[in-house]
C-alpha cells in the first residue's frame, strides 16, 4: 500500500510496549505520535521507538489539534482515563483500540460506543484473549458442534501474590481490583466461546483480607511501571461470582490478586452436552467415542502463549481499518462485559443476587 496508517498511542506505561512492539512489526503502520501525562516517560518511550520529540505530547487534545493526520489510536492509560481519551480520539475522527476494561462502568462504556457510532469510526476493545491460538482452536471445535450445548463453565484467574501496585490498587484510577483487571479477561473469553449470550442475573462476592502483601519478600508476578512503597490499596483482593445467561447457561468465576493457594492459575473450563474442554493453558477435549470416555490432548503449539498474542490483536485492528474486516471485539461486547462487572460489584455490595434488565 502507498500510505501507511499513522498510529498514536495514549499512555506509555507497561502495556503500551505490547502495542508498540506489534505496531513496529506491522508493515502497514507508522508509529507516529505518543502521549502521556508523564513527560519523562513519554520521551523515553519515544526514543525507544524512534518517534520524534516534536510528536510527543502530555495533552491528548493538543496532540489531536497539532496532528490531524493521525489515523488511529491505541488507548493504554489507566482505566479511569479510557473513556475520556477514547471519546476525544473518536470525536477527532480517529479509529480507536482501547485496552480492557473498556471503562470504569457501563455508563462510560455506552458513552464511548455512542461517540464511535456518531463518528462512524471503529472502536475495538482490547479483549486480547480472543486473538489467541488456543481460543481459535477451541472455537473451531465449538462452532462445529463437538461440545454440543454449553451449559456450564468455570473461569479462573488467580494470583497468589499478584497485586501489581501503582494505579492498579487505587480504585479511583482502576475502578476495582482483580475482577476488573483479570476477571474481565476470562469472563470475556468464556462468554465469547459460548456465543456471547445475554447476561440476566449475577450473584457476586468480593473480599479484602490480604491487601497487597507489601511485606512479602518474594517477587510479584506482574508489577506496574509506577509501583512504589507508598501505593494505595483500596481494591478487593478476591472476587467470585455466578453469572446466569438468557440461554440457561451459568458461568462460575474466581479471580484474585492475593490468595493463599499453592500457585496461580488461569484455567478456562467449558461443559457441554457432547463434550467438555479446558484451556490450562494446553487445550484438551473430553468426550465420548464408541461408547468410551476419551480425552483428546492437542499439540503444545496450541497452548496459550502471550508471545504473539498482542501482535494478532494489533494486526486485526489494522486489518479492520484498512480492509473493513468485521471486528472480533466490537464496542457492544465491551459494554456487555462492563455491565457484568458492574453487577458483580453491586451484588457484592448488596449481599444478594442482582437481576439485569
Amino acid at each position: 500500500m502507498s500510505k501507511k496508517l499513522k498510529i498514536a498511542v495514549i499512555g506509555t506505561g507497561s502495556i503500551s510496549r505490547e502495542h508498540l512492539d506489534a505496531y513496529k512489526e506491522n508493515p502497514n503502520v507508522e508509529i507516529y505520535a505518543l502521549c502521556d501525562i508523564n513527560k519523562e516517560r513519554v520521551e523515553k518511550r519515544a526514543a525507544e521507538y524512534n518517534v520524534p520529540l516534536e510528536r510527543t505530547f502530555t495533552d491528548k487534545d493538543e496532540m489531536f489539534k497539532a496532528l490531524p493526520e493521525i489515523d488511529a489510536v491505541s488507548v493504554c492509560t489507566w482505566n479511569s482515563a479510557h473513556a475520556e481519551c477514547s471519546i476525544a480520539a473518536l470525536n477527532a475522527g480517529k479509529h480507536v483500540l482501547c485496552e480492557k476494561p473498556m471503562a470504569m462502568n457501563e455508563e462510560e462504556a455506552k458513552e464511548m460506543k455512542a461517540a464511535a457510532d456518531k463518528a462512524g469510526k471503529l472502536l475495538m476493545i482490547g479483549f486480547v484473549r480472543r486473538h489467541g491460538n488456543d481460543c481459535a482452536l477451541l472455537k473451531d471445535y465449538i462452532d462445529k458442534g463437538y461440545l454440543g450445548e454449553i451449559y456450564y463453565a468455570k473461569a479462573q484467574y488467580l494470583r497468589r501474590n499478584g497485586n501489581p501496585g501503582g494505579w492498579f490498587g487505587d480504585k479511583s484510577r482502576s475502578g476495582g481490583g482483580p475482577l476488573i483487571d483479570l476477571g474481565v479477561h476470562v469472563i470475556d473469553l468464556v462468554r465469547y466461546l459460548m456465543g456471547n449470550p445475554k447476561p440476566i442475573s449475577v450473584y457476586g462476592a468480593t473480599f479484602q483480607k490480604l491487601f497487597n502483601r507489601p511485606h512479602i519478600k518474594g517477587k510479584k508476578g506482574y508489577t506496574s511501571a509506577e509501583a512504589g512503597n507508598n501505593d494505595i490499596c483500596d481494591v478487593e483482593d478476591l472476587a467470585t461470582a455466578l453469572i446466569r445467561f438468557d440461554n440457561g447457561a451459568v458461568v462460575s468465576l474466581e479471580t484474585s490478586y492475593s490468595l493463599n493457594l499453592k500457585e496461580g492459575k488461569g484455567d478456562i473450563e467449558l461443559f457441554g452436552t457432547k463434550g467438555g474442554a479446558i484451556i490450562k493453558p494446553q487445550v484438551e477435549l473430553y468426550t465420548e467415542l464408541n461408547d468410551y470416555m476419551v480425552n483428546i490432548e492437542f499439540p503444545h503449539d496450541t497452548a496459550l502463549s502471550f508471545k504473539g498474542l498482542f501482535a494478532n490483536e494489533i494486526n486485526h485492528f489494522v486489518d479492520c481499518i484498512l480492509n473493513g474486516t468485521p471486528c472480533l471485539a466490537p464496542a457492544q461486547d465491551g459494554v456487555d462485559i462492563m455491565r457484568i462487572l458492574d453487577s458483580v460489584y453491586k451484588s457484592a455490595e448488596l449481599g444478594h443476587e442482582v437481576v439485569l434488565d
